[in-house]
């Protein structure tokens, strides 16, 4: 696989590519603006090339990274992906699928799967603010060589019962605070992993994502995870670039490399979770 390329330069691609490309090639009959970003999450595909409409939007984007939200105009668009460099005019690419986009709303679009199947798969993401003294946040099973999982309280119930690849789950509303969880086989009490001192801070969207090999080098199972927005950024936060699209990238949302993350929700529903006292 391709060494990583910078975090400066990647987020420089972002933002100019799809600021440049999006907007003309939108149908015209579309109306109002959506938000979408992009990950890379097929453990053992290389880095890889996004086009959007037939036009590059992203470049050489390596295992584990993940876009800002980006505005674009609400319509149809066809993604191909394709290893980093390839001839688009003549290289078959790894994943060829259609999006719909919906005005006022957001997405992530995912490559999943080790590379012989690789796929794309699209989430619709909520990123409305938490209630006061909250948090919210889903777990996204990313991993293709993880059996299904079961979070639970560290010693306790299962709060996120049999999540399997590629599923995603709801939001779940929980108080700003620190959580001892684990992750177990699906159906045991075997602890696969612990996730000690997981932190949620109050008006913050977490999604934690899956990414990775679980049996298999050199991705190591590893817990992270990662913001999605911020409801209230603070008065001193430095000014977002503009993307090109009639507005900035959002606050909260800067590329985040991703590795193997397994968080707590559970389908939307309020559960009780034991916080640890810190």
């Amino acid at each position: 696989m391709k060494k990583f390329i910078s975090l400066g330069l990647l987020v420089m691609l972002v933002v100019s590519a799809f600021a440049l490309v999006f907007t003309p090639f939108a149908t015209v009959e579309a109306q109002g603006n959506a938000r979408l970003r992009v990950a890379h999450l097929s453990p053992d595909a290389p880095s890889v090339d996004v086009y959007a409409n037939d036009n590059k939007v992203l470049s050489n984007v390596p295992f584990k990274a993940v876009s800002d939200y980006l505005t674009v105009p609400a319509a149809k668009y066809t993604l191909k992906v394709f290893a980093a460099g390839a001839d688009a005019k003549t290289a078959t690419p790894v994943i060829n699928a259609d999006a719909t986009v919906e005005a006022g709303k957001d997405y992530t679009v995912a490559a999943t799967g080790k590379l012989a199947a690789i796929k794309p798969t699209i989430l619709v993401d909520d990123n409305s603010a938490p209630a006061a003294g909250k948090a919210r946040i889903r777990v996204f099973h990313a991993s293709p060589d993880a059996p299904a999982v079961d979070i639970a309280v560290k010693g306790g119930a299962v709060v996120v019962p049999n999540l399997a690849f590629p599923s995603a789950s709801g939001y779940l509303s929980l108080d700003a605070g620190t959580y001892d969880l684990e992750v177990r086989a699906a159906g045991t009490t075997t602890v696969a992993f612990p996730i000690n001192g997981l932190k949620l801070e109050a008006g913050k969207t977490y999604t934690a994502i899956a990414a990775g090999l679980l049996t298999a080098s050199p991705v190591s199972f590893t817990v992270l995870p990662t913001v999605d927005a911020t409801a209230a950024p603070a008065a001193t936060s430095p000014a977002l670039p503009s993307t090109g699209l009639g507005g900035a990238a959002q606050e909260g949302l800067n590329l985040t490399w991703l590795a193997l993350a397994l968080v707590v929700v559970a389908g939307g529903s309020a559960i009780a979770l034991r916080r640890v006292r810190r």
